[in-house]
C-alpha cells in the first residue's frame, strides 16, 4: 500500500487525475465529501488531502511514503526528502523583483519583503549580501511601492501584477513546478512500489 499526501485544491486534483490514469485510482476521492483519507485496496493506494504547505511535513515524517509539493514549498521548508519527478504542472518562477529604476545601496543591508524567508536568506547569503527580512503574508508587491522594503522575493507567474505596479524582475532564483517527493526511509523499504509509481507517472507527462 502506497500512502500519498495530496495538496488540497486544483493542483491536487490535477495530480490525482495523473495518478488515476497511471493506475492509482480511488473512486471516492473527488466526491463531495468532508473525508480526508481515501483507500483503494485494488489500486494499492491510500490518499489523504493536506494543506499544500504541509505536504513536505507529512512526507518527511514518514506518515506519507510519497507526496506532491511545489518546488517553492520544498525549498522553503528545507525538508529532508527525495525529489523524484518533475510533474511539469503549476509552472512559475521564484524571483527577486522591485520597482522599475531601483538602485541598490550596498552600504547597508538590503530590505527584502517575502513569504519565503529561508529562500531569501539562502539566495543572498550565497552572494555575500546582508539582508533584513520583512516577513509578509499578503500582497508582497506593495512593500517596495510604499518603501517598506527595497525588493521582494516572491513567486512570479505571468509578471502581469508586477507590470501593472511599475515593477520588474531583477533576477530569477529558481523555476517552480509540482514535484513528486518521497520519504527517504520509506523509499528504501518500498523502493519497488515507488519506482513503479514514478515510471507510470513519467508516461503521463
Amino acid at each position: 500500500m502506497l500512502n500519498v499526501a495530496l495538496p488540497k485544491g486544483r493542483l491536487g486534483e490535477k495530480v490525482y487525475r495523473m495518478l488515476e490514469r497511471a493506475g492509482y485510482g480511488c473512486e471516492d476521492l473527488l466526491k463531495d465529501t468532508r473525508k480526508l483519507v481515501f483507500t483503494d485496496e485494488t489500486s494499492g493506494v491510500s490518499y489523504f488531502w493536506v494543506k499544500p504547505s504541509d505536504v513536505t511535513v507529512y512526507v518527511e515524517h514518514g506518515v506519507a511514503d510519497i507526496g506532491v509539493a511545489g518546488k517553492d514549498i520544498i525549498e522553503e521548508s528545507g525538508a529532508d526528502v527525495y525529489e523524484l519527478l518533475d510533474l511539469n504542472i503549476g509552472r512559475c518562477r521564484m524571483c527577486v523583483a522591485s520597482v522599475n529604476g531601483f538602485r541598490e545601496d550596498i552600504a547597508r543591508p538590503l530590505r527584502v519583503a517575502t513569504k519565503f524567508p529561508r529562500v531569501a536568506e539562502r539566495y543572498f547569503s550565497a552572494r555575500n549580501r546582508d539582508i533584513e527580512v520583512i516577513k509578509l503574508y499578503g500582497s508582497i508587491e506593495l512593500a517596495p511601492i510604499l518603501g517598506l522594503s527595497d525588493v521582494i522575493v516572491d513567486i512570479v507567474e505571468t509578471g502581469t501584477t508586477l507590470k501593472e505596479n511599475n515593477m520588474g524582475v531583477i533576477s530569477e532564483i529558481f523555476p517552480i513546478s509540482a514535484r513528486l517527493i518521497a520519504n527517504k526511509a520509506r523509499y528504501k523499504f518500498k523502493r519497488q512500489e515507488i519506482a513503479a509509481c514514478v515510471q507510470r507517472l513519467s508516461k503521463e507527462l
